[in-house]
């Protein structure tokens, strides 16, 4: 696999949601943006600040995830905490890679039990093939194609910078 840019894809990320919502995230009644724990929020926090956001909600699927009797819940996650109405409202939905689908599922179920949103966006850092799922995003950061039996795998820095790196699946 070739040397992936995470700061340059959350550039690009950042400029195809600016293009399409422009200031409207300072709005009381505008989008908002929720992450998926853990690189999601991440995002989410770093995309709230560029774009004058109001504020961000993180989103824990645990609880949703099909595969949720075998892994049982994440030691370090934190609770899914919205701080706007579900209900009525666009949300663009932040995760760090999108490859089957499934954490994405399981994020669209949880956002449904705090209520029905008007609309729900996909925004992405990284995508990759192989989904599962019929989930495809609105904004892409990068496209990537790591190893098949590699994990695609965001870390963020002290500065709040971005850099990506591969682990062997099940590692």
């Amino acid at each position: 696999m070739s040397y992936i840019d995470a700061e340059a894809s959350y550039q690009t990320l950042l400029a195809q949601i600016r293009d399409a919502y422009g200031t409207s995230f300072a709005a009381a009644d505008g989008p908002v943006l929720a992450g998926i724990y853990s690189g999601g929020a991440w995002l989410a926090q770093r995309l709230s600040a560029d774009l004058g956001a109001r504020f961000f909600g993180v989103v824990n699927v645990a609880l949703h995830r099909d595969d949720y009797a075998k892994k049982g819940l994440h030691s370090q996650a934190s609770p899914t905490s919205l701080p706007f109405d579900v209900n009525d409202r666009r949300i663009v939905l932040v995760d760090d890679v999108l490859h089957t689908g499934r954490t994405v599922r399981a994020a669209i179920n949880e956002l449904y039990d705090y209520g029905r949103p008007a609309a729900i966006e996909l925004a992405v850092l990284a995508e990759r093939s192989g989904r599962e799922m019929p989930i495809e995003a609105r904004f892409v950061g990068v496209s990537a194609e790591p190893d098949a039996n590699a994990t695609l795998v965001l870390e963020q820095g002290a500065d709040m910078r971005f850099t990506f790196r591969t682990e062997a699946r099940g590692a």
